[in-house]
């Protein structure tokens, strides 16, 4: 279920994130079939530009898939490194994805903090990250 935030001014908040993949149904079901995200929106406009909005579960920032966005889709698929996703068991966090034949990376402890990678099929790579409290971080 969505709803709608009023901002203060001055405010800006990160909501959508594009993720460059060559077939995006393909990269649509990994996320929403084996990931467990949400799916939010899969339509095309103009004819020939394809939105598809997916989120993880407890995630505020949704990620963009997509075709024919003008200055968006030309990022090389496979490009996209590094995005964390912070949980507040990351073995408990990979149970599901690797249940559904996700290759998850065995968990690594950085100095308290425990991280997991895994790759789509187009090879852009997440990033599972517990923080030693469990929680994350406020940044407001």
């Amino acid at each position: 279920m969505t709803s709608t935030t009023t901002l203060n001014a001055g405010e800006m908040r990160l909501e959508l994130v594009y993720l460059p993949a060559t077939d995006i149904d393909r990269a649509r079901d990994f996320y929403v079939q084996q990931c467990g995200w949400e799916l939010i929106t899969d339509h095309v406009q103009m004819e020939d530009m394809r939105i598809v909005q997916i989120v993880p579960p407890g995630s505020h920032c949704g990620i963009l898939l997509g075709r024919n966005i003008p200055d968006i889709t030309e990022m090389a698929a496979g490009s996209q490194r590094g995005i964390h996703l912070v949980v507040p068991d990351v073995a408990a966090a990979r149970e599901k994805p690797a249940g559904n034949g996700v290759e998850m990376s065995e968990v690594q402890d950085l100095g308290g903090v425990l991280y997991s990678r895994f790759e789509d099929p187009d090879g852009n790579m997440w990033l599972l990250q517990q923080w030693p409290h469990g929680g994350t971080h406020d940044y407001s």
